[in-house]
């Protein structure tokens, strides 16, 4: 049964909408020109673009999701704090130079440079259909908790996050996004530390005890290299979040958007690095909590919890004093809008530099497009809270999360693989591997396949068609 939320946790709660709000009102008027709503005019400083850059990636449904992993099955995305690291090089190096030295404001632009107008729009429709699946789960995530936490019906919250995320972010653009991810950064960071201690304190043998429990069930299990493909394994982690992180690092909009906003270069290798190291903290303690609440309600077996997914915020309103709970609801609705704010405004940008801007025939004033930007992020908004319906019906969060990325970004990531690895890649070759990409996805789904395979089957099927058919293509030119 849920307990009330009470006045003082609506009062926080309240007080954290409001200042998101106000925040957006803030930077409404200083939004002149399409650079300066898309790019802060390029004039960040890298600190608040690596917070927010964690922040948007980091979603109610790592937040939430990350500890009900743990919590059921094992610790094996810790490989993931391996994964992080590895991927500075690449983006320091290779990716983030490029898009600098090309001035381009989308990371699709620069496909366009090697593919032409065709890839351009290709890629950039499968990320406006990638990121409307994924905002439609970092909806549904936080929404999921305020319902478990006050009992309201999952329908209005569905509707309140996503109103009040779209609403700060229409007025005051990449600006806006930016620096209300740096409070929502340090409410969630901050969260995830409280509930940590409080779980170790009400162990009686503290962290040794946690994970003695942990290790008693098997959920310590990171060592196994077996692949599996109805289990989640070490090995499986880390190729699969290799692929996508170097996804959601290097090519996503959402990333390379802020990227784009620092103002010197030598600030976005501070802010690759910064990111790197905050995912390798937060990852082990979201981890870690997941296990602490798996000895818990061990210990507290007559504890009926709703789904693994609600066991976090159903600990947060269960077990932790009024105010405290109120201040943790705030960390995962931060979680969630932090990554619903980046999206929306990253599609925006994307449908309008990559899918109109292209095909106009007249040109436009910038405050012409920063009004088209406003009215298609108020539709994204509207079109992404419809999505949040959608993936309620599916269950588990990060499975419904792993099957949009599959979906759509690995094929993505296999024609920016293909551009810079394979000089004979052509386009048509990528396109062929598409639909046996998104086959291969839904093929797995319905298998019983576990999600951590979406991502690197859809990208091997994608960049092996399309490497193999641009070789055969090649060889009968050439004959």
């Amino acid at each position: 049964m849920p307990v009330s939320f009470g006045l003082l946790n609506s009062i926080i709660l309240g007080v954290y909408l409001l200042s998101m709000v106000l925040i957006g009102l803030y930077f409404m008027r200083r939004q002149q020109s399409a650079e300066e709503y898309f790019l802060a005019s390029r004039a960040m400083p890298w600190l608040p673009v690596a917070m927010s850059m964690f922040a948007s990636l980091t979603s109610a449904v790592t937040f939430m999701g990350l500890p009900s992993r743990a919590f059921e099955e094992n610790v094996s995305l810790l490989i993931v704090c391996i994964v992080s690291p590895l991927l500075v090089p690449v983006l320091v190096l290779v990716l983030y130079p490029a898009y600098r030295r090309h001035g381009v404001t989308t990371s699709y632009q620069f496909i366009g440079l090697r593919f032409g107008a065709a890839g351009r729009t290709a890629v950039s429709l499968l990320f406006v259909l990638a990121r409307l699946g994924w905002m439609g789960t970092v909806i549904y995530a936080p929404a999921l908790a305020l319902s478990i936490a006050t009992g309201m019906p999952l329908t209005l919250n569905i509707l309140l996050m996503g109103g009040i995320a779209t609403l700060y972010t229409v007025m005051g653009g990449l600006a806006a996004v930016l620096w209300t991810d740096v409070i929502q950064f340090i409410i969630l960071v901050a969260g995830a530390i409280w509930v940590a201690v409080d779980l170790v304190i009400k162990s009686p043998d503290g962290v040794s005890g946690i994970l003695s429990v942990a290790q008693a069930a098997g959920r310590l299990d990171i060592g196994t290299w077996r692949l599996s493909l109805f289990e989640m394994s070490g090995l499986a982690v880390g190729i699969s979040f290799f692929l996508q992180m170097m996804q959601d690092y290097g090519t996503d909009q959402v990333t390379v958007q802020r990227m784009l906003a620092i103002r010197k270069p030598s600030g976005v290798a501070k802010a690759t690095i910064f990111n790197a190291l905050t995912d390798v903290v937060m990852v082990s303690l979201l981890l870690f909590i997941g296990l602490g609440l798996f000895a818990f309600y061990q210990a507290n077996p007559d504890t009926t919890i709703p789904s693994s997914d609600g066991v976090l915020p159903h600990y947060i309103m269960h077990s932790l004093p009024n105010g405290v709970s109120g201040l943790l609801i705030s960390a995962i609705f931060a979680a969630a809008m932090s990554s619903m704010d980046s999206g929306i405004n990253s599609l925006a940008t994307v449908i309008e530099i990559d899918l109109i801007k292209p095909f106009r025939r007249h040109l436009r004033d910038e405050l012409h497009d920063v009004k088209q930007a406003r009215l298609l992020t108020i539709i994204l908004g509207v079109v992404s809270t419809a999505m949040a319906f959608g993936i309620s019906r599916t269950g588990n969060i990060i499975e419904a999360f792993s099957t949009y990325m599959g979906l759509f970004n690995a094929p993505v990531l296999a024609l920016f693989v293909l551009g810079l690895a394979v000089k004979q890649a052509r386009f048509a070759a990528w396109c062929a591997g598409v639909p046996l990409a998104i086959a291969a996805t839904l093929a797995a789904k319905a298998y019983g396949v576990h999600w951590v395979y979406y991502f690197p089957l859809s990208f091997i099927v994608c960049f092996s068609t399309g490497w193999l058919l641009s070789l055969r293509n090649n060889g009968r030119n050439q004959n």
